[in-house]
């Protein structure tokens, strides 16, 4: 580089390095990217800035990446490291295709074709300050695309140099393009066209479509055929005036719709990012970047996390804007439009939803078309599928109105194809956990508002990690070519369309769903350090038992992973404890042989809610371990013999991702592995236990015996009273639960929670233990109940067996007593 050009970027470098503060997406390119600094690296920008050119240079320079302003040298020949596409726009505005990228492709390439081992890696970067979309203007809804004339740069810098971010795209292999497509000149242009091309598409997805003006969209919303005939129906229906029915629909889009604004997100991200380095040990994110690819090839994203807490509206929308993705229109709850949370959440994209649409078909109407043309405008969304938060730890049933609202609004024909995203989200620390505790004993909920906010601020601290896996994408019109073939069929611009598949068809996508964010599952030191300590009777194990448990767990979960989309820690066991110990949930006391881990009585019924985030990741080696453990010697026959008979139960409750012809090949995989950790010991068909680590074998064996003491309950107050009805027996089923839990001191929520009998009554008629009348097949139910009462606790099985005796009799008196009842 001559002395004057570097004596002008050392220059120009001055000012960026107090104004601009740039993040990098992803955050570690060089491992992300799969970089190989062994081999020639160069860099492509869209167009000519020296200000972007040394922003890119910084943050190569802190990822130790080659510096962009040193030339590359192959064969004796330099060439330039970066590429500008074209020379971008001037204060006078012109445009002159920048020659100079076409000549330094076709020589990179010529390169290749006389040195047949050379692979230049190229890397599309781009340079963005701000993402502000704009506003429409005159009813143009195109994108905010525009790049910047030095003047515009200036300023940009002054406003807008801490809100700067570099991606770095997927690597392009020049030896890949040298040997596929050739090494002339017109390849060279081709290929200064598609980086053109990508980079439009990128800016797209980062910035997104131009915001309406709400008022412009009021009236859009309108004039729509669908809500005008609504408003004529609810002045009919309640017989007043059109301008009164007309106004109430005004009232609710007021109500319903968001008021987004790209400095309500600027200045949170300032915010949320002194927060979370204060609050948070660091931010975990996996697999945004299959999500940042479909939003570049056009899709229209609809973001589909799990609930956990409320921390959860605001977490997401950070990460996602850190991932270089533009911030969804997200789903809140009306509770939440309270002052100040609801303005604030409403200029950062929230839309709220009323918790029940029945009987007010204006409202629904209205919600609908609002929903429809957030995704005809190419908006992202989010919404939480399980309708609120989970009270227990695990997923709850999904609630399947919103989703079919999305299929509805696809059926009337969007631009863009629309791909749910399943998200899960974990924490080692939720401040609401002792709130969700009171709850399922009974408590009223609480209702949000401005001083319980300030109360929840009181618990913000110490929070640990936080996780946002991005799962298995879902695309809508990919799955419905394939389940329905019949659904494109004419569509009515007016009336909600509800074809005889939707029903089905949504439920059968809620539930996928729900299977792909339990395949994303982020097990953490806190949660899995919680399921060691709980197993134990005493809650409370040596460090040195606690490690070895953690290493179990680890690595069953590394070798066996649960999905290709679940992550593990990294961390060693013995690191994974200490950062747990730090979090101040377990007591440590000490005598002469060493450090014992105790979980207080006090926090063991909280800290089940950290382990069911993760149970389902655990319960298949657990029921494994349990059976083993319980009959000392078994046959792999027997053992899937007597899982397969378990798991439709665990897979409807924990939403498992496997299905029943998958479960010998998982159990060969699980044995293969438990007997390298030497829990188990494999001769020939036969499968016993270790005496040498029989203590972490029962430690892991404990997992699941809680859910099997639920499922034992339920199946003998059925052979107790085979005839009882499905409602009867869900209560009873928790009642005698909430008994079993006092008499023998079980911390586990899920023992309390209507919803988790609900499901497993629903689910005993779908495998036809019971009819839709009640009755049961005895001779199934009892088989059932007997492998289940081998696997518990033999003093719990007496008390559960004592106790559905009493209610079989007591519901046989009361129903002999109903038929001598003279009649009136």
């Amino acid at each position: 580089m001559s002395g004057w050009r570097n004596f002008f970027y050392n220059l120009l470098n001055i000012p960026l390095k107090f104004l601009v503060k740039s993040k990098s997406i992803p955050t570690d390119p060089l491992a992300e990217r799969g970089l190989d600094r062994s081999r020639p690296i160069m860099y492509v920008l869209p167009y000519d800035s020296k200000v972007d050119l040394l922003t890119l240079r910084a943050e190569c320079r802190k990822h130790e990446l080659p510096d962009p302003l040193e030339p590359l040298e192959i064969d004796g020949t330099e060439l330039p490291r970066y590429v500008f596409i074209h020379d971008g726009p001037r204060v006078f505005p012109y445009f002159v295709p920048n020659l100079e990228s076409v000549k330094l492709f076709h020589e990179y390439l010529d390169l290749h074709r006389s040195n047949p081992d050379l692979d230049v890696q190229m890397i599309p970067v781009s340079v963005m300050f701000g993402r502000a979309p704009g506003r429409e203007i005159q009813g143009h809804q195109q994108p905010y695309l525009r790049e910047l004339n030095g003047v515009q740069k200036f300023f940009a810098i002054l406003w807008l140099g801490r809100d700067s971010f570099v991606r770095f795209s997927a690597i392009v292999s020049l030896r890949y393009m040298a040997s596929e497509h050739g090494t002339d000149k017109i390849i060279a242009q081709k290929l200064a066209r598609v980086a053109r091309m990508h980079f439009a598409r990128q800016r797209l997805a980062a910035v997104g479509p131009r915001m309406p003006v709400r008022h412009d969209l009021f009236t859009r919303l309108l004039q729509s055929k669908a809500i005008a005939k609504a408003v004529e129906d609810e002045a009919r229906s309640k017989k007043i005036a059109h301008d009164k029915a007309q106004q109430s629909a005004i009232e609710m889009m007021e109500e319903i719709a968001a008021d987004f604004t790209y400095e309500a997100i600027r200045i949170t991200d300032r915010v949320m990012g002194w927060t979370w380095s204060r609050l948070y040990k660091g931010i975990n994110v996996s697999g945004a970047e299959r999500v940042r690819q479909l939003a570049q090839d056009g899709h229209e994203l609809v973001y589909v996390p799990c609930h956990r807490s409320h921390m959860d509206y605001l977490l997401l929308s950070y990460v996602i804007y850190h991932q270089g993705l533009v911030p969804p229109h997200i789903a809140a709850g009306i509770n939440l439009n309270f002052w100040p949370a609801g303005p604030i959440f409403r200029h950062l994209g929230a839309f709220f939803i009323r918790r029940t649409f029945k009987g007010n078909k204006l409202y629904s109407t209205v919600f609908r078309e609002y929903l429809g043309e957030l995704f005809n405008r190419g908006y992202s969304v989010e919404y939480f599928i399980e309708g609120g938060r989970s009270r227990t730890g695990r997923l709850l049933d999904p609630k399947t109105g919103t989703l079919s609202m999305t299929l509805q609004a696809m059926l009337r024909g969007g631009n863009r194809p629309i791909t749910l995203v399943p998200i899960f989200i974990g924490y080692e620390h939720v401040m609401e956990v002792a709130t969700y505790a009171k709850e399922l004993r009974g408590a009223a909920k609480e209702k949000e508002g401005f001083i319980q906010m300030l109360r929840g601020l009181r618990k913000l601290r110490n929070l640990g990690q936080g996780y946002v896996n991005f799962g298995e994408p879902l695309p809508l019109v990919s799955y419905l070519n394939k389940q329905v073939p019949e659904w494109r069929e004419a569509i009515d611009p007016i009336e909600a369309q509800r074809p005889a598949w939707l029903t089905p068809t949504v439920n059968d996508i809620a539930h996928e769903v729900m299977v792909r964010i339990n395949n994303a599952g982020a097990a953490n030191a806190m949660n899995l350090c919680v399921t060691a300590l709980l197993a134990s009777r005493q809650r409370s194990l040596t460090r040195e038992q606690l490690i070895e448990q953690l290493a179990c767990y680890q690595e069953l979960l590394r070798n066996v992973p649960y999905s290709e989309y679940s992550t593990v820690p990294d961390l060693t066991p013995e690191v994974m404890l200490e950062h747990a110990i730090g979090m101040n949930k377990f007591d440590i006391e000490e005598d002469n042989f060493g450090e014992i881990i105790v979980l207080p009585r006090e926090q063991a019924v909280l800290m089940t809610y950290y382990r069911n985030n993760i149970h389902h990741m655990l319960v298949i080696p657990s029921l494994l371990a349990l059976i083993v453990t319980q009959h000392c010697e078994i046959t792999r026959v027997e053992l899937l013999r007597q899982v397969s008979v378990l798991y439709p139960m665990l897979k409807s409750e924990l939403f498992l991702r496997w299905d029943k012809e998958s479960l010998p090949a998982l159990l060969v995989a699980l044995i293969d592995e438990m007997s390298r950790q030497e829990l188990l010991i494999t001769e020939g068909e036969k499968v016993r236990i270790s005496n040498a680590r029989l203590r972490t074998l029962q430690l892991l064996a404990a997992g699941v015996r809680e859910t099997l003491q639920r499922y034992a309950i339920t199946f003998a107050i059925l052979s107790a009273n085979p005839s009882i009805n499905r409602g009867t027996l869900e209560k009873e089923s928790r009642t005698l639960a909430q008994r079993l839990s006092v008499l023998h001191g079980i911390n586990a929520p899920e023992f309390i929670d209507k919803a988790v009998f609900s499901s497993l009554v629903l689910t005993l008629r779908d495998e036809g233990y019971i009819s839709d009348t009640g009755d049961a097949q005895v001779d199934r139910t009892q088989r059932v109940y007997q492998l289940l009462a081998d696997l518990i606790m033999q003093d719990v099985r007496m008390t559960i067996e004592s106790a559905a005796s009493t209610e079989g009799a007591l519901q046989l008196a009361n129903t002999s007593l109903s038929e001598k009842e003279p009649r009136a």
